[in-house]
């Protein structure tokens, strides 16, 4: 004779062994949409208008970038003018290319999005650039390697606009350039925005940081704002000419103090930032076990 607990206890075992499978089937879905969001928008009509969308971004940037190149000539004897025409360049050509995508964009935390501040932010899109020329504050300046002034009119628009350059051909130069960048935000009252990993992911997640925002921390005590972009990768890939309509958000974490951090304990201070990446991030975005 079976005994009526015993019944039920094989019943319910076999209900959740039930509702395991279901969520391993959802999940492993979900993580397949992840890998392959190119399958659902593959079409000629969606790669028509992505096409378009490239072309108008390219046309716009070049448009406001002759546009502003002529202001910053004017503006030569006047270099802090020239850093805060940098900066409304970015504000008007960053918001208008992502206008041109149409990406949905969700902000958050944007109460800490006007402290003079170092703000830091995950690499992984063309529209991470994008975002960061519209929404860091007036008086910022960023901070790329020396060869941008190569790059055709925009590279020529960045030294007229006072960014900062540095030179990664040897670490001693990078070093050096770092210490330059420093006095340059000290001196000036600035902010700085930078990529911690130092270049694009391929992947969309998370790369090792370098130390170069912790050295200038270190000699700034400007605190720190993490931004933390979601959804850029699957937006618009690195090396690619597809643009897709993918959810964007963009999130503001608290000002990180520095006023007391001590040069012997960076590689912690690295850990603590990156771990907090690692904390906001998506599943898919997170570093690679």
């Amino acid at each position: 004779m079976d005994h009526p607990l015993l019944g039920s206890l094989l019943r319910g075992r076999r209900l959740e062994s039930c509702l395991e499978a279901k969520v391993r089937s959802v999940e492993e879905h979900q993580e397949a949409a992840v890998r392959r969001p190119e399958k659902a928008d593959d079409g000629w009509v969606s790669v028509a208008v992505s096409g378009a969308r490239v072309v108008a971004c390219f046309l716009t940037m070049m448009v406001t970038t002759a546009v502003w190149a002529g202001i910053m000539l004017l503006l030569l004897p006047w270099p802090y003018e020239r850093i805060r025409q940098g900066n409304l360049y970015g504000h008007v050509t960053g918001r208008l290319m992502m206008w041109i995508l149409g990406n949905p964009i969700k902000i958050q935390g944007s109460e800490f999005s006007t402290t003079r501040a170092i703000y830091i932010c995950n690499h992984a899109s063309p529209i991470d650039i994008f975002l960061v020329m519209w929404l860091t504050p007036i008086g910022t300046v960023g901070i790329a390697k020396k060869e941008i002034i190569w790059y055709p009119l925009f590279g020529q628009l960045y030294v007229l606009a006072k960014h900062l350059r540095i030179d990664r051909s040897d670490p001693a130069a990078a070093v050096e350039s770092l210490k330059e960048a420093a006095r340059a935000v000290r001196n000036n009252d600035l902010s700085l925005v930078i990529f911690p990993e130092g270049t694009r992911s391929r992947s969309g997640r998370l790369l090792p940081f370098k130390k170069g925002f912790v050295h200038i921390a270190l000699q700034t005590r400007l605190p720190i704002v993490p931004m933390v972009l979601t959804g850029t990768h699957l937006a618009w890939r690195k090396d690619s000419l597809r643009v897709r309509p993918a959810p964007i958000t963009v999130k503001y974490l608290p000002p990180i103090k520095t006023d007391e951090w001590e040069k012997d304990k960076m590689n912690e201070y690295i850990e603590m930032i990156h771990s907090l990446y690692v904390q906001h991030l998506p599943e898919a975005q997170k570093p690679s076990a």
